[in-house]
């Protein structure tokens, strides 16, 4: 009885080893950049000097748009950041981790067809990047940003906006492209 007890015991034991380790494993294949061998053209920019720059520096963390149409005026907290990193398609590097050069003529049809863009940083921090003006945002009068995403898609830029977090998810928001 004590043997079967011992090895109940040092069974479980095993299990929950074996279980937290995969647990650690699937953990660091989330940390850093996914798939770090698919790497941007060699005139795609580095983190050091990226290839150019995406959005306009705010005077104000939101615009006045988004001001007046946020509950009782109060937006978000936010803050202004410049970032640096690889423009992505958030679809295809969520669920398969692709990016960088190889990634281009995919990552550039999604975009076209509507899916979400990305900031890659090199430590593999995600930000989806949007229009920052609320209005001209929502009545599609910004398409300047998305054309401009794509025309820089796997290149690593320098991105000014606004930074928003809700609980772990990143956004920043890039003033400078409603249709003029």
């Amino acid at each position: 009885m004590l043997k079967t007890f011992i090895m109940i015991v040092a069974v479980l034991a095993l299990a929950t080893a074996v279980k937290a380790q995969e647990t650690k494993n699937a953990e660091a294949k989330t940390t850093g950049i996914l798939h770090p061998e698919m790497t941007v053209a060699q005139d795609g920019g580095s983190y050091q000097k990226p290839a150019g720059t995406l959005g306009e520096k705010p005077e104000n963390k939101w615009s006045a748009t988004t001001n007046a149409t946020a509950v009782a005026g109060k937006p978000n907290l936010g803050k202004t950041v410049t970032l640096t990193g690889e423009i992505i398609d958030l679809s295809c590097y969520l669920q398969l981790g692709k990016h960088g050069e190889k990634h281009v003529a995919c990552g550039k049809k999604c975009l076209i067809n509507g899916q979400p863009i990305g900031l890659l940083d090199k430590d593999g921090g995600v930000y989806m990047l949007m229009e920052e003006e609320h209005d001209p945002r929502r009545d599609g009068q910004v398409a300047g940003f998305r054309k401009a995403a794509i025309e820089h898609f796997g290149q690593i830029m320098q991105v000014s906006g606004t930074e928003a977090k809700v609980k772990g998810y990143h956004a920043v928001y890039v003033q400078g492209f409603v249709n003029k």
